[in-house]
């Protein structure tokens, strides 16, 4: 088991705790101080943000987990996030986190599909297209996925 896995496993519970999962775990070198990074997420059922409270909570419970275990070897830094909405969505559980969300999909065969997804099967992403109506991308089609931010005006917002 390598320092992130060893990490993840640390991490998971205290995630757990708070309502999120482990997304990911990265370990960089930093001069004589080593940088982690936990990326946790709300679990793939789960359809909005995690909340800032959830995400202090995780760091928190992480920190002293790992405090606890001492896997790092000398000084570290931990920093605990969110995917954010620049993640590239690769996999299946990316996608279903994404439910809602308006995306552009690049497929394997170089073009691209764009919709917001509807839902998320075993094994396809099913979009509502403005131009196509529903499509559906067998996700072993799909190379990569973005998220495209929505920004509303504040005029929208007023007339509502």
């Amino acid at each position: 088991m390598d320092i992130t896995e060893r990490i993840a496993d640390l991490a998971g519970p205290a995630a757990h705790a708070a309502g999120l999962v482990v997304d990911g775990v990265e370990v960089h070198q930093a001069g004589k101080r080593s940088r982690v990074v936990v990326t946790v997420d709300l679990p793939e059922t789960e359809i909005g943000s995690a909340d800032l409270d959830a995400i202090a909570q995780a760091s928190r419970g992480i920190g002293k987990a790992l405090d606890e275990a001492d896997p790092i070897k000398g000084e570290y830094m931990l920093e605990v996030s969110t995917p954010g909405t620049s993640r590239a969505l690769t996999e299946r559980r990316h996608f279903l986190r994404a439910r809602t969300r308006l995306v552009v999909i690049d497929l394997a065969s170089g073009d691209q599909a764009r919709g917001r997804i509807v839902d998320v099967t075993d094994d396809a992403v099913l979009l509502e297209s403005d131009a196509l109506g529903e499509v559906t991308v067998p996700l072993a089609n799909i190379a990569r996925g973005t998220i495209e931010v929505e920004l509303k005006r504040i005029d929208d917002e007023t007339e509502n």
